[in-house]
């Protein structure tokens, strides 16, 4: 194993379109892979529950089979969403990354999708506001850092090493860069160069590329982080200590605006089937846990190994509440490392003023306050902080 070379640091409702649009974006993804798949893992058969529909006769939901999505595995697995949505049709789409998510959103492949705090906020730059909006948290933590355990590592100096991502430009790739940069060590953010190179690999190869020494470690989300530890590796560093209180955004629900608009009530529907999985996971953590290996195996053939499954789900934290705050702080650093753009495609200088009516908690806050729940916060970046004209 390559050793790293230790130097001291420097200072610090249109369906007939949507289903063309969808087709097309299917094959785009297919036909390029970049640094890693991005194509959609699994699209699953439509589900449909009882009773009339509402406002939409379908509604089609993305996430990724992780561990941090673990409420949209969940939810589906267990009937949620098809129970809430009554006789909606549910279609759902698996996703290996946030930007591929954020491709179908755009695209309307897909209404609503659980993804990065990253790939939201940049989807929302690129449009000018118009195609994204987050809707609700999900997820909390449940991030890492691992080295192989043989690697000779001074403190946490990883100077020299392969460190992997799962894309660029997703939350944990900003995560690890604005990291480095903190170390006082150089990376290139766009070809991953530098002190420390990043490899940028879907969530997928990276446990075999792990296991067979083309990377000494990786920056990732669970289940992957438990993955490498139980393939010889150890956790370095817990992005959760990086964090006052150990809180930040991991996962949110983001969705199309004009969606968002058509089908205010179908949007509600999916949020409170969001949080009532979110409440049954909490109360039934042995279930849950079961229910979302489950659904994992479902979509990708394998079930998770029962102490890969333990140590993921003690670092994930379930949330409704976004965590606006974090990730404001997130997008202040994507855009400090330039990995932020505007809707011309230009790095977006002042990004944080730009992100205000990102958020459209609303929906969610009215599903709270039925359950006899406090609101949650936006940070002032809500709608309700746009300018009116």
């Amino acid at each position: 194993m390559r050793l790293p070379e230790h130097r001291p640091a420097r200072p610090r409702s249109r369906r007939p379109l949507r289903a063309a649009l969808a087709l097309l974006l299917l094959l785009f993804l297919a036909a390029g892979c970049g640094y890693g798949s991005r194509a959609p893992g699994v699209a699953a058969a439509p589900a449909v529950g009882t009773g009339p529909p509402l406002s939409a006769e379908e509604v089609s939901v993305g996430y990724f089979a992780n561990v941090t999505h673990a409420t949209a595995l969940a939810g589906v697995q267990k009937g949620y969403f098809t129970r809430e949505l009554g006789g909606t049709r549910l279609r759902t789409q698996v996703f290996n990354g946030g930007p591929s998510a954020l491709e179908a959103l755009n695209a309307g492949a897909v209404d609503i999708a659980w993804m990065g705090p990253s790939p939201a906020v940049n989807g929302f730059l690129r449009s000018g506001g118009r195609g994204v909006r987050i809707v609700s948290g999900a997820s909390s933590g449940g991030v890492a850092l691992v080295v192989d355990a043989d690697t000779k590592v001074r403190g946490a100096d990883v100077r020299g090493l392969r460190i992997a991502t799962p894309e660029a430009g997703n939350t944990q790739d900003v995560a690890l860069l604005h990291w480095i940069r903190e170390q006082g060590w150089e990376v290139d953010p766009r070809t991953g160069r530098g002190d420390v190179t990043v490899v940028r690999q879907s969530p997928k190869e990276i446990p075999t590329s792990f296991r067979r020494g083309t990377i000494d470690g990786a920056w990732v989300p669970e289940p992957v982080a438990a993955q490498l530890v139980a393939a010889g590796g150890r956790v370095l560093l817990d992005e959760s200590d990086l964090w006052d209180g150990g809180a930040f955004v991991t996962a949110v629900v983001v969705v199309s605006p004009s969606f968002l608009a058509d089908h205010p009530d179908v949007v509600e529907a999916v949020l409170r089937a969001s949080v009532r999985t979110n409440a049954w996971l909490k109360s039934h953590p042995a279930q849950g846990k079961q229910a979302v290996n489950d659904a994992i195996e479902n979509l990708t053939g394998r079930p998770l190994e029962s102490g890969v499954l333990d140590a993921a789900w003690r670092r994930v934290g379930l949330t409704d509440d976004p965590l606006a705050a974090t990730l404001a702080t997130e997008a202040e650093r994507a855009d400090r490392l330039g990995l932020l753009h505007g809707a011309d495609g230009t790095e977006d200088a002042g990004a944080l003023a730009a992100l205000r009516g990102i958020f459209d908690l609303r929906p969610l806050n009215r599903v709270l306050a039925q359950r006899g729940e406090p609101a949650v916060d936006d940070a002032g970046l809500g709608v309700a902080a746009t300018p009116t004209t």
